[in-house]
């Protein structure tokens, strides 16, 4: 049988003024980021079968 899921926790006081202000504030992704993850992706995609 599987565990109950927790309650996620509330942020607050510093770091939830620091979360807010990294998501106001989000760094786009560049070209070699994006194809680089999805290298890892599709090499992961083709070691592994989950059904």
């Amino acid at each position: 049988m599987a565990r109950p899921i927790k309650e996620t926790p509330v942020v607050t006081g510093k770091d939830a003024k620091r979360f807010a202000e990294k998501m106001a504030h989000l760094k786009p992704e560049s070209r070699e980021e994006r194809e680089a993850a999805k290298n890892v992706y599709e090499k992961f995609k083709a070691q592994y079968t989950f059904w």
